[in-house]
């Protein structure tokens, strides 16, 4: 009881008994929080407070580009990956995805920048659609790091990211995937085993392991600062930064310990005629003809080097897609062109050319099997025609909005079967252009018998631009994980052919006319890879969303725990 002093004035009407002095009135002003008023509106609020990490997150996307060909420095796919799980260290769900947008939009900027030969409209526009893909990962990354162990479900989460990337929309677009920045990195073996996703898995878990370490590395010193020195202490602190070091470089390396099988049941000689086209860019084909009759004097040229003396004369040759620039089939004139060369050469030829049908709406990109004898015989129709480049989905209504895709006059049908094809005395595989960068398309090709595989290109469009280097580097990739020699054949370069093992053995200079003679390996034995298929992929990417999901269930059931217990109090 408080006594009020002596000579005090009595309280006014309304003091407590005990005399305590009446609360003055005071106009109490709510303190309103200031919400931003539209959902756009809290993106900006978002942006804006994450401006530094931004930053940070942009250089680490802009150091995943230059991991990938031309530049091809692959220990940066590694430390991009580390840098993203850094940045993302402590942050909401909302900003992770805004961190997320932040490392990948440059990065496809600068990955996907020879799609300028286009249009720059394109390099922006699917740049922003490939990013919005890493902007869900890394929301999700953010929930998955509230459970132990968060850099193996980190890491199932670029797999999952990755696996509907290369599928959706219009049957997706695998570029930049962490795997094609790894086609000659001690990550590369791991593809006999579980195919392009083990080797992405593996990049993103020695990634998400360094920054572990890094993490734990920091948290030790914060926890010492200030701190007299204690040696034993300072090492205990360090440990778990020094175990997932150790850890990290052990993934990095464990791809050293799979074996690469080259042993082949036999061999066969090959000539690679690179004929050269008349100009580069969007307009490569030049007058009609001209692209055929390169072709046809690069042919007739090997043959008069034959019957010179003056090299080998192989089983088979092997032309590039477009080779034919018109239809043999509907122009006698290019029809006669392909058999003078073939019977000058006097073994059968893989002919790359556009075939009308099967109806006046479409037209068939194939690989033609032209015999010396008996002509065009068995063919391979591409099975993935690319969206908005050989075919344009929703033609009636986005020709109306955007009149350029009318430049693609007839959409291209999309083959049925797999490009196993009898040539001479082996059964190759044959993949047409981007068919390389799709597992399912290449690992079928080889299931069903292919004893080495066939990529015919073009890529006079891009030439110059580092992504002929880039597709190379998936036939790289494609010769480890099914244990084949892979021979690219491409009307401007780069033709090369490629060991089972995933050395170049021989590569062509861009827009030249050139012959490559090899000869390559024949293998009927299939790769762990071959057989388990699509399965690694699946259980990663599912791990990595049930991490997420349990992860949220484990939050609400604190979270209905700490109500109970205040409820209680």
């Amino acid at each position: 009881m408080r006594l009020r002093p002596p000579n005090a004035p009595a309280a006014p009407d309304g003091v407590a008994p005990d005399g305590a002095a009446p609360a003055a009135e005071v106009n109490v002003v709510p303190v309103v929080p200031v919400v931003p008023a539209t959902r756009r509106a809290r993106w900006k609020a978002t942006a804006r407070a994450a401006a530094p990490r931004s930053a940070v997150a942009a250089a680490f996307g802009l150091m995943m580009a230059a991991a990938f060909p031309p530049y091809g420095v692959w220990p940066l796919s590694v430390v991009a990956v580390a840098g993203l799980a850094l940045v993302l260290e402590g942050r909401t769900v909302r900003q992770g995805a805004w961190l997320g947008f932040a490392f990948a939009f440059p990065f496809f900027l600068w990955l996907l920048v020879w799609l300028r030969s286009v249009i720059w409209l394109a390099v922006v526009g699917l740049s922003a659609i490939e990013a919005l893909y890493l902007v869900l990962m890394a929301a999700l990354m953010v929930v998955a790091r509230r459970l132990p162990w968060w850099p193996l479900w980190a890491s199932c989460l670029w797999v999952a990211q990755e696996l509907v990337r290369d599928r959706l929309p219009f049957g997706g677009f695998p570029w930049g995937r962490l795997a094609f920045a790894n086609t000659g990195s001690p990550f590369t073996p791991l593809a006999a085993l579980g195919g392009a996703p083990l080797v992405s898995f593996a990049v993103a878990l020695s990634g998400t392991v360094l920054a572990a370490a890094a993490l734990a590395a920091h948290r030790a010193w914060r926890g010492r600062a200030g701190r007299p020195w204690a040696p034993a202490a300072a090492v205990r602190g360090l440990l778990p930064a020094a175990g997932a070091l150790v850890l990290s470089a052990a993934v990095l390396l464990a791809g050293l310990l799979v074996p690469i099988h080259t042993d082949a049941v036999g061999h066969v000689k090959v000539a690679i005629v690179q004929g050269n086209v008349q100009q580069p860019g969007m307009h490569f084909l030049g007058r009609p003809m001209k692209i055929l009759d390169n072709h046809v004097q690069a042919t007739l040229k090997l043959a008069a080097d034959i019957k010179a003396g003056k090299v080998a004369k192989p089983d088979i040759v092997l032309w590039p897609e477009n080779s034919s620039d018109l239809d043999p089939f509907t122009y006698p004139q290019a029809y006669a062109k392909i058999s003078e060369a073939v019977q000058a050469v006097g073994v059968p030829v893989l002919v790359g050319a556009l075939v009308d049908g099967p109806d006046k709406d479409h037209v068939q990109n194939e690989g033609i099997v032209w015999d010396p004898l008996t002509g065009p015989g068995d063919h391979y129709t591409k099975q993935h025609p690319v969206p908005f480049g050989e075919y344009v989905p929703f033609r009636k209504e986005l020709t109306k909005v955007i009149p350029m895709l009318n430049e693609i006059p007839k959409d291209f049908y999309p083959g049925k079967s797999t490009g196993v094809l009898r040539i001479g005395p082996a059964n190759l595989g044959d993949v047409i252009c981007f068919e390389v960068a799709y597992d399912g398309i290449v690992r079928d090709t080889v299931n069903a018998g292919a004893q080495a595989i066939v990529v015919q290109t073009n890529n006079a469009t891009y030439g110059r631009t580092g992504q002929p280097d880039q597709q190379l580097a998936m036939s790289k990739l494609r010769a480890v994980e099914h244990g084949r020699a892979v021979v690219t054949a491409a009307t401007s370069g780069i033709s090369a052919v490629v060991e089972p093992d995933g050395t170049i053995e021989k590569r062509s200079k861009e827009f030249t006319q050139q012959v490559i003679s090899a000869d390559i390996p024949l293998r009927d034995e299939k790769t762990v890879a071959d057989r388990v298929g699509a399965a690694p992929e699946w259980a990663l990417a599912m791990v990595g969303l049930l991490s997420c999901a349990a992860a949220v269930a484990i939050g609400r059931l604190e979270r209905t725990r700490m109500a109970k217990g205040q409820s209680q109090q």
